[in-house]
């Protein structure tokens, strides 16, 4: 692909942004207003588009991926106002008569590159908190899920202002052409080795970003859990959309007294949800494609299998499966990001700290217990992007909650506020009167008026 060959577009952005065409309350409610509509009028297309890329269910798809940016929507909607109006800040009296505040204003073009496991939410619901904060953005869909991807690109002109909004499909190549290009933020969702290359591109620009990357969730159940209910919330969050989903729990670590209980319990959660076979169950997804399905199926050799196993590459389909291992095993190395559940057992929570740790920062760390002492040690001794105790995923589906990584997990954070504040620049402002305006401010310096000027600083500043 021709380097620079989307320069011209940016220009034409660039140029519209700077016009100031964006900066208003009007425009951006406009904007996510229009976006609500898409998401209303052509919701049957969109679940669709989503079901022939992973065979999820339209129920699915309207929870997990329509719902959770109207959601969004409708939480800019509601503070944008409060949101965009500038913070008073005190001014120490020796700066008097002065007014200071900080100003969220927009970063100007971003890039926001979304993944395929949730290809809608995944660049929709940055773009939310792009447009309340003011900027123009570039969407670049993930070519893994290309009928969702087609769809987004059709739809946004037809809805969106296309001064400010463009969408950009295609491959590694189109995602390299853009990032010759200097964006004055980026936004990357995806993989740690894609995300690496991202932040190199950026460095070389020199220019803000936000990763959003994944991790081996650990999920901890302690002995005074409710076994059901836990069994019941894990099998659902492990196997939603077939385990592509980055805050997933990745593996189990169960207290030893408690492990075949809990076992049994999750394999008739699976049953419950899927039926005696999965692979019939209008509520199961498919692996996205072929080289994952082969990755997978690569995981699952070395490993004693409790439950499920069973495939189908032409389908590219792999049962619900929970598997007893060992710390060494290859499903411990790294992230799975399929619906294999690797189970740990230990004696002492302290080991199972110890296993987490050993790992690098998760994007979420579970826990079920009832114990408020086990709770406070697990939050002082794990570090994570977020943490839920007593169910699973729903820390990131709370608008309130800013959702993001840890270490290499990834960093920044969005949903609701969060995200209004990560695609806004604060601006530190300040605006003095003329009167007064003493001479002691101005050289000549000698000492008494030195001493002075020292004193007014040491007690008023």
């Amino acid at each position: 692909m021709q380097k620079n060959c989307f320069r011209p577009i940016l220009d034409e952005m660039r140029s519209a942004f700077s016009s100031g065409l964006f900066s208003s309350y009007a425009w951006r409610r406009g904007q996510l207003l229009a976006l609500r509509r898409l998401l209303v009028e052509r919701e049957q297309e969109l679940s669709a588009a989503i079901f022939a890329d992973l065979g999820k269910s339209a129920e699915e798809a309207y929870l997990t991926e329509i719902s959770f940016v109207s959601g969004e929507i409708r939480q800019a909607l509601r503070h944008l106002r409060r949101w965009m109006r500038p913070e008073g800040r005190s001014v120490p009296l020796h700066y008097l008569f002065g007014r200071a505040s900080v100003c969220p204003e927009p970063h100007g073009v971003v890039l926001i590159i979304g993944a395929w496991n949730y290809p809608l939410q995944l660049i929709l619901a940055p773009l939310v908190s792009a447009l309340a904060a003011g900027n123009c953005a570039v969407l670049k869909p993930s070519e893994s899920a290309p009928h969702t991807s087609a769809l987004i690109a059709g739809l946004i002109g037809t809805y969106l202002d296309g001064r400010a909004v463009r969408v950009v499909e295609g491959g590694v190549e189109e995602t390299r052409a853009l990032l010759e290009n200097r964006f004055d933020f980026i936004f990357f969702t995806g993989s740690r080795s894609g995300g690496s290359d991202v932040m190199l591109a950026a460095a070389r620009h020199i220019v803000p970003m936000v990763l959003e990357l994944g991790g081996k969730n650990p999920c901890i159940v302690e002995c005074d859990a409710d076994l059901a209910a836990a069994a019941r919330r894990i099998v659902w969050a492990k196997f939603l959309n077939a385990g592509q989903t980055c805050i997933a729990p990745d593996y189990l670590l169960v207290h030893e007294k408690i492990r075949e209980p809990l076992l049994a319990l999750m394999q008739q959660a699976v049953s419950q949800f899927y039926g005696p076979d999965p692979a019939s169950s209008p509520d199961y997804s498919r692996i996205v494609n072929d080289w994952h399905f082969l990755r997978l199926e690569s995981l699952m050799r070395s490993d004693e299998i409790v439950s499920g196993g069973q495939r189908n590459r032409s389908a590219r389909y792999i049962a619900p499966t929970i598997l007893r291992v060992t710390v060494e095993s290859p499903l411990m190395q790294e992230e799975i990001f399929g619906p294999l559940l690797p189970v740990l057992t230990y004696s002492a929570i302290d080991q199972a700290l110890d296993c987490i740790r050993q790992r690098s920062d998760p994007l979420a760390v579970y826990l079920f217990t009832r114990n408020r002492a086990v709770i406070q040690q697990v939050l002082r001794q794990t570090r994570s992007g977020g943490f839920c105790c007593n169910d699973v995923l729903f820390q990131s589906a709370i608008h309130t909650l800013p959702f993001g990584g840890s270490g290499v997990s990834g960093f920044g954070r969005y949903h609701g506020r969060a995200g209004f504040e990560t695609f806004s620049a604060s601006r530190s402002v300040l605006v003095k009167s003329f009167f007064p305006d003493p001479g002691l401010r101005y050289p000549p310096y000698n000492r008494k008026k030195y001493l002075f000027l020292k004193q007014i600083v040491r007690y008023l500043g």
